[in-house]
């Protein structure tokens, strides 16, 4: 197993070709901004998320810039670039190509990991419980690719379901990570979502750059800060720390696959659901929103904010009521903003105030635990509690 705590650039390269499918997650979202069209997003989007998940894992294991071991990253980067672009096709036309290239995909991952654990029967026997979570759920992709309709997606779901199953059912005994290099790449990949968002309002803006637009892609900023700032400014600290103090083995493995592989995606969905919201609003930034745009902007926010309740609840055994509030209060705003009628624009001024107040909040009635968290190890500064 690597000792080597440092992200390497091989992975953050591996990385950026998630950017390119997360970016056509949101934009197959966006030209069908229906609860269908938001389903579909999603579906791609978790079994993407999954793909990259296990690479995530693996890179744990091996050392990714070592060997062969490079050139099956390069190959499996080439079919995730297929993959990512049949993200617009993939419940029609470019379906059983999307397949295919995502089977390379996997089928490369569970390649590298077999050879890996040759001297590790614990690992072994995660690696192959693994391998039939994944041949499940690589298959019911081909077998969705010749049907359509209801039948498609509900065949997707219980791919998507099945997959993601695969380390819970299987046990988590076997698994190896190095704490502080599992923790960086999720917080990285975290940050590649947020760049989504930013990207979303370049994306949207229309061709003549008024006011209304300006206005709107400043709030846009600010909303991507706070986000920003929710995870980074302290919870990706206390995570990390807390990854690195459990116990190695089962307790440390299941932290992981529980904060980081599973409450991860729902945080990279919420941030790819505003962005959504965004782009809709760039576009039509005097008119109001419809429903489902509105339910991305305010709800995939909600939903983001509502991963970090239930990540905190994981780590550290305590609710975060504060956070919790916002959730519902954004969800709250959904109806009431539709019944209002208000613009697209006073839409995100609303969920930018509302995000502000929190990182406010907080930044003033915790500032003791907050500078204690950062600065932990500094001298003179005590361990935070």
């Amino acid at each position: 197993m690597r000792q080597d705590e440092r992200v390497t650039p091989l992975e953050l390269f591996f990385d950026l070709v998630f950017v390119l499918a997360l970016t056509q997650c949101t934009t197959l979202m966006a030209r069908d901004p229906t609860w269908v069209g938001l389903l579909k997003g999603m579906l791609v989007l978790g079994m993407l998320w999954w793909a990259w998940v296990g690479y995530a894992w693996l890179t744990s294991v091996v050392n990714p810039e070592e060997g062969t071991v490079r050139l099956v990253i390069f190959a499996a980067m080439a079919a995730m670039l297929v993959t990512a672009l049949c993200v617009p096709g993939a419940f029609g036309s470019e379906a059983l190509l999307f397949a295919c290239a995502y089977a390379v995909v996997r089928t490369a991952h569970i390649a590298l990991f077999t050879i890996s654990s040759r001297d590790d029967p614990a690992l072994r026997h995660s690696v192959a419980g693994l391998a039939y979570s994944t041949a499940i759920g690589a298959g019911l992709l081909f077998v969705a690719a010749f049907t359509g309709g209801a039948l498609q997606l509900c065949i997707w779901g219980l791919a998507m379901v099945l997959d993601m199953s695969g380390p819970f059912l299987f046990g988590a005994d076997g698994w190896k990570l190095v704490p502080g290099h599992f923790a960086e790449r999720h917080g990285l990949i975290v940050l590649i979502a947020l760049g989504e968002s930013i990207v979303a309002l370049g994306v949207g803006a229309r061709a003549t750059i008024d006011a209304g637009a300006v206005v709107a892609a400043l709030l846009g900023v600010v909303v991507a800060v706070t986000l920003w700032w929710t995870y980074f400014d302290v919870t990706a600290i206390v995570a990390q720390r807390r990854l690195s103090s459990a116990a190695e083995g089962r307790a440390r493995n299941e932290m992981a696959r529980d904060s980081y592989s599973y409450l991860h995606f729902p945080m990279v969905a919420g941030i790819a659901l505003l962005a959504v919201g965004l782009k809709i609003t760039l576009a039509h930034v005097g008119d109001p929103l419809k429903l489902v745009p509105t339910a991305a902007l305010l709800g995939g926010t909600a939903v983001y904010m509502l991963a970090h309740v239930a990540f905190r609840l994981r780590n550290v055994q305590s609710l975060s009521p504060r956070r919790l509030v916002c959730s519902l209060a954004l969800l709250a705003l959904v109806p009431v903003t539709l019944a209002l009628g208000i613009s697209s624009l006073a839409t995100l001024a609303i969920l930018t105030t509302v995000l502000s107040l929190l990182i406010l909040y907080e930044v003033t009635r915790f500032a003791d635990v907050r500078d204690r968290v950062r600065h932990y190890g500094s001298p003179g500064i005590s361990p935070p509690r």
